[in-house]
């Protein structure tokens, strides 16, 4: 929950990229694939809990050979939609995608071929996540969010702050009637 927490205080940085509607499109977009692509909304929680553990270790080799401001452009590209499936194969080997794609399907029962399919959206909601952390243009700093993930350990749970997103977001879920 703790990088939650943090996600908020960039909403409330006025330095910082974050603001509410960033954080009701990256949840909308995820919703638009569970919906999209019949996943239930546990296992959408533990996909995402799977793809961001499986990104923080490239994303930490990327911060080694890349200077800070490298892997941000990096990252920017990757969460724009222009440029995302050039950008997400910078990021990610195609074997580190395969090996994401079979994780997922091992631990939650999902199709590889849905898991596929869905890989660059769910990715880019990672980042642009972490990415709510960046500076402003004009602003000096790092981005707090992206240090926070990769500093952090195996804990940072991206599941989590999607559930704690969705709760933030829609504190009072609408009833259905049985």
């Amino acid at each position: 929950m703790g990088l939650f927490f943090d996600v908020l205080s960039t909403i409330n940085n006025p330095n910082q990229q974050g603001s509410v509607a960033q954080l009701e499109s990256i949840t909308n977009s995820v919703q638009q694939v569970m919906v999209s692509r019949g996943i239930q909304p546990s296992q959408m929680q533990n996909v995402m809990s799977i793809v961001g553990n499986m990104l923080r270790p490239a994303l930490k080799q990327q911060q080694s050979t890349l200077d800070g401001n490298q892997l941000q452009n990096l990252i920017d590209q990757v969460v724009d939609p222009k440029l995302d499936t050039f950008a997400l194969q910078s990021l990610l080997s195609p074997q580190l995608q395969q090996q994401i794609v079979e994780a997922v399907s091992q631990q939650t029962g999902l199709s590889p071929n849905v898991i596929q399919a869905a890989l660059p959206t769910l990715t880019s909601a990672v980042l642009s996540l972490l990415n709510m952390g960046s500076t402003k243009s004009g602003t000096l700093g790092s981005n707090s969010l992206l240090s926070t993930f990769l500093d952090s350990d195996s804990n940072t749970d991206m599941g989590d702050v999607l559930k704690f997103a969705n709760r933030f977001l829609n504190p009072y879920p609408t009833l259905h009637n049985s």
